[in-house]
């Protein structure tokens, strides 16, 4: 993208001789005045900011509450200007895959896309450096909670250990409930166990209302696989876990993107291990049971929550939602309220590791990067937004506005989400986020919607789901070359 300059007009005039004489004693008579020069004029420099709104999947900005959150930063660095470019839900991924393969993307993209490392401005360096807008701050690492960013989080970094983007919030998800809902059914919140929530699912459906709203989006099927996931096969941990966060041998926090790619490729977790196969049940009974019927036909309108229309309409009584969810939320004419997603115990499955359902706090909510094509001034400008951004100070009011959980020290949470991390469900999750995906031209819902809908069953679920793990394994392998690892030809 062409760089940008606006600059104010500078008027000379011609003048004669005299005129010119005049100016000069003028001039000199105004030595002892308190009259001030006028200042010079500045240039001025735009960067754009393109992504998802993550809100709606309409509209041409992102809400009032990012309009303040931009404009307080003009205010401070009055020489930078932001533009803001909303971009679909559905398409916004491969748009910016596409931009950032040809060099051509803007200044800040939204960091939810497939690239490869050297296509984006890596951050270490600067990480390293103080974010002067932060008073006291030496590394502008420091600012982050280290529990959702840094180096030493799988998900934070890239298959080279970089840092790429920056968090404005963390994902925080769970369930928001209509209150009198359940009042009406006779269920009480929060609901603690996988087998309390099927017996809740069926005193609302008597009631009279949808259990939980739900649509074809891959936002429900990311959440529900992760946190099952993470329950049902925790005990392979251990044996998971050798890598870094960086790639290299050794631990980390988190089952790693290398860790899970080697599991697939030399076959120690397959979808026909026992504790993967209970995922795929549970997840069939969740759908059949709560999810709106027709939930495959209902297209995805919100990252914020599964199913909007009807949820804040009163007829469903339970939606999947994030710490965005509350902006859209406001205009509902019920009480409502968040909770964590429920536990699987030995009542649902005996294969129940007695492991408390988590989540907990995760870099996958509003995080930007900076293509490697942004040089320069460009460079320095979004930087700078990217610091402020960080700052707790200054992006405490978009929280409180929005309900999303900071990334940043300093910051709190919105009482309207405190839900969303509460307790054990507010743990990071171990196995799940960087659980097997889908390769390039797959969308995540549809690595699982035939089986959700009997179009599968379950051994040909297992058996196209096998190959979607490979066909993600090896691409992964591509990306990040890992290809000299001897387990990469599996």
């Amino acid at each position: 993208m062409k760089r940008s300059i606006r600059v104010r007009p500078r008027w000379f005039v011609v003048a004669s001789l005299a005129a010119v004489l005049a100016v000069t004693t003028s001039a000199l008579s105004a030595c002892t005045s308190s009259s001030k020069p006028k200042s010079d004029p500045v240039a001025t420099t735009t960067i754009t900011l393109e992504g998802p709104n993550q809100w709606t999947d309409s509209g041409s900005s992102f809400g009032p509450a990012w309009d303040a959150l931009v404009a307080s930063f003009e205010k401070k660095e009055p020489t930078i200007k932001v533009k803001t470019v909303a971009m679909p839900i559905k398409t916004f991924s491969q748009t910016i895959s596409t931009q950032l393969s040809a060099g051509t993307a803007p200044e800040l993209v939204f960091n939810q896309a497939t690239f490869q490392p050297y296509m984006v401005h890596h951050l270490d360096a600067e990480m390293q450096q103080p974010n002067p807008y932060v008073q006291g701050n030496t590394k502008w690492i420091d600012v982050f909670n280290s529990d959702v960013y840094g180096t030493n989080v799988a998900a934070a970094v890239d298959g080279e250990g970089h840092l790429n983007f920056v968090p404005l919030n963390v994902f925080a998800t769970g369930l928001f409930y209509n209150q009198d809902a359940f009042a009406k059914a006779g269920v009480t919140a929060p609901i603690e166990s996988f087998s309390d929530l099927m017996t809740a699912c069926g005193k609302l459906s008597a009631a009279g209302y949808t259990p939980l709203a739900m649509d074809a989006s891959d936002f429900a099927v990311v959440v529900l696989t992760h946190a099952l996931s993470d329950m049902m096969l925790d005990k392979f941990y251990d044996s998971l876990n050798v890598y870094t966060a960086a790639g290299t041998a050794g631990t980390s926090t988190q089952i790693t993107k290398k860790d899970w790619v080697k599991a697939v490729l030399t076959g120690q977790i397959t979808t026909s291990t026992p504790e993967d196969v209970e995922v795929l049940k549970l997840l069939k009974d969740l759908y059949s049971t709560c999810a709106t019927k027709n939930w495959s036909g209902i297209a995805s309108t919100s990252g914020a929550m599964t199913n909007p229309r009807d949820f804040i309409a009163g007829k469903a009584a339970m939606t999947l939602g994030t710490d965005y969810a509350p902006t859209l939320l406001s205009g509902a004419s019920f009480k409502y309220a968040a909770m964590p997603l429920p536990t699987v115990t030995t009542a649902s499955s005996p294969l129940s590791q007695g492991v408390a359902a988590k989540y907990g706090m995760s870099v996958g909510g509003t995080s930007y990067m900076i293509p490697a094509s942004t040089k320069g001034a460009q460079l320095t400008a979004a930087i700078k937004f990217l610091q402020f951004v960080s700052a707790p100070k200054y992006i405490q009011p978009w929280l409180e506005a929005t309900g999303a959980v900071p990334a940043v020290k300093g910051a709190s949470v919105p009482a309207v989400s405190a839900g969303l991390v509460a307790g054990a469900w507010g743990k990071p999750l171990r196995l799940g986020t960087y659980f097997p995906g889908a390769p390039p031209g797959v969308t995540l819902v549809g690595l699982y919607d035939g089986y959700l809908l009997g179009s599968k069953n379950l051994d040909q679920q297992k058996s196209y789901l096998q190959t979607m793990w490979k066909n993600w394994a090896k691409q992964q392998v591509t990306t990040y070359n890992w290809g000299t690892e001897p387990w990469a030809k599996g």
